[in-house]
């Protein structure tokens, strides 16, 4: 599949060489069973359910579907894993950091196979899908460097006793993550879990379970006892609630969207009161200042919105740009996004694969109408791209009022949104007036603009001059609802152990 442009319009053709299919590809689907106890079982059910290749909208395997049931006996293994007792809490820290770091060699080992894997199953293009993998070995190997560095602090008190403060690990940890992400939020969550001493039940999206299920084996290969990490792949309502729910699991961290997160936060509330942390959606703001550099503005707010197909929490869907260069920047904007090749992601020269399935792909298409409906200026873009797979026009929207459906809810989809502004303090008010706080972006070269945008702005991350530069030595989550906790860094470690003080009077 390839996108010819015209001078006019974007048109799509496909040719017999480019189908996505795993057959033709020759991508061996190695394991489809639920990892539990560093054992493979089917699932209590004898259910399965279908994965979808997003590029052709065709089954490539069948996965074992964990429930409630499958979700206890996970839970037993864990605790097992996690007695005082077990080889796993014996572990020496460099020990614990020695296995992750094997773990981390083997994604790298193994990036050529996990990549089409990940490109197979996501749609994201094969250059994006190792680059993912690689920051996700980086991550692991980031974690482990931190296990012999998590200590507490002595505390002056009276001069007959000593007090001073122990970080445990807090148990049994439920993750549940998403599908834009794959490989990546597996690793944002294992590693710091695995650096406190936690052990794991992880659910993967039942979009995309494939990698995660490889990884299991891996973890295995590694070294790693049985029950410390599990993975059940199965859907939100049925394995995703179980964990929410479970009296043993002691803290669950999800990634997704806020109606689930707030569920999730309720089923723990309403169950034994466990640990929650969220990183949910967004509608951030990039701010683009009539001293930017125009040509440098436009390819950074085309990124900020358009990569990974605009599935991403962090998508700068809301462009606001000054009116003295409005006009202009909306001309080189429609210019650049023309030139974005759509399709096949094992196609070197793509640049934008397909969205994540039908559902979502229908939603974006409605999003796109009531766009439309609501008098925003449709520039370019606008519809699917060919009659196979779930692929979407880059599309631009001018002339976008603020109350407008596209410019309050999120659309995880290729759709930007611009907006206009004359004034710097109406435009911050603009920009904080939604229920979201996960990123907001500057492009300016006056410094104290940028100083007083990054106090007033209400975001867990600020850009300037740059949008959407996560590391993994720097905290990343959520102001309002975009979620509670930070991953990454040290700030992450904080959301996998309890703090012991402990008081011993000198007799």
């Amino acid at each position: 599949m390839h996108l010819v442009i015209t001078s006019t319009s974007l048109c799509f053709t496909m040719s017999s060489s480019t189908t996505t299919d795993s057959s033709t590809l020759n991508i061996e689907i190695k394991y489809t069973k639920i990892f539990i106890g560093n054992e493979w079982h089917r699932a209590e059910s004898g259910k399965t359910f279908s994965v979808i290749n997003p590029s052709t909208g065709e089954e490539i395997c069948q996965v074992e579907e964990a429930n409630r049931i499958d979700v206890d006996k996970a839970v037993e293994a864990a605790r097992k894993a996690f007695d005082i007792d077990s080889p796993w809490r014996k572990f020496e820290p460099a020990v614990r950091g020695n296995l992750m770091r094997k773990f981390a060699a083997f994604l790298r080992r193994d990036i050529d196979y996990l990549s089409k894997l990940e490109t197979l199953n996501n749609g994201k293009p094969l250059e994006e899908s190792i680059a993912d993998i690689n920051v996700s070995a980086d991550c692991i190997d980031y974690y482990a460097g931190w296990v012999d560095k998590i200590t507490g602090e002595t505390i002056p008190f009276q001069h007959d006793s000593f007090v001073y403060t122990r970080h445990e690990p807090v148990g049994i940890c439920g993750q549940i993550i998403p599908w834009n992400y794959p490989i990546m939020m597996l690793a944002w969550k294992l590693g710091p879990a695995l650096a406190c001493g936690n052990v794991i039940i992880l659910k993967p999206a039942e979009q995309t379970p494939l990698t995660a299920l490889y990884c299991a084996a891996l973890f295995k290969e590694a070294g790693f006892p049985p029950g410390v990490i599990n993975i059940l792949p199965g859907d939100g309502p049925e394995c995703g609630n179980a964990i929410a729910v479970h009296e043993h699991i002691d803290k669950i961290a999800f990634t997704g969207s806020v109606e689930i997160g707030k569920k999730i936060q309720i089923a723990a509330a309403q169950s034994n009161l466990k640990r929650v942390s969220l990183e949910l959606g967004g509608k951030s703001p990039l701010i683009i200042c009539e001293d930017a550099d125009l040509d440098f503005a436009v390819n950074v707010a085309h990124r900020a919105i358009f990569n990974n197909a605009a599935q991403n929490c962090t998508a700068g869907t809301r462009t606001f740009v000054h009116a003295k260069i409005f006009d202009e920047f909306i001309t080189r904007s429609v210019e650049l996004t023309k030139k974005r090749t759509v399709g096949n992601p094992f196609d070197s020269n793509t640049k934008q694969g397909p969205q994540i399935n039908e559902s979502q792909f229908n939603k974006i298409l409605d999003y796109i109408e009531s766009g439309k409906k609501d008098g925003a200026k449709l520039e370019c873009g606008g519809t699917r791209v060919g009659d196979k797979g779930y692929f979407i026009q880059p599309t631009i929207f001018s002339g976008v009022e603020d109350k407008m459906k596209i410019a309050r809810e999120e659309i995880f989809g290729p759709v930007m949104s611009i907006l206009k502004f004359d004034c710097y303090d109406k435009v911050l008010e603009r920009a904080n007036d939604t229920c979201f706080g996960l990123g907001a972006g500057v492009i300016t070269k006056d410094l104290t603009r940028a100083l007083t945008f990054i106090e007033r702005l209400q975001a867990g991350s600020v850009w300037i001059n740059d949008y959407d530069v996560i590391c993994n030595q720097a905290p990343f989550g959520g102001f309002k609802q975009s979620g509670h906790g930070r991953e990454l860094g040290r700030y992450g470690l904080e959301e996998y152990y309890e703090v012991k003080t402990v008081v011993i009077r000198l007799v």
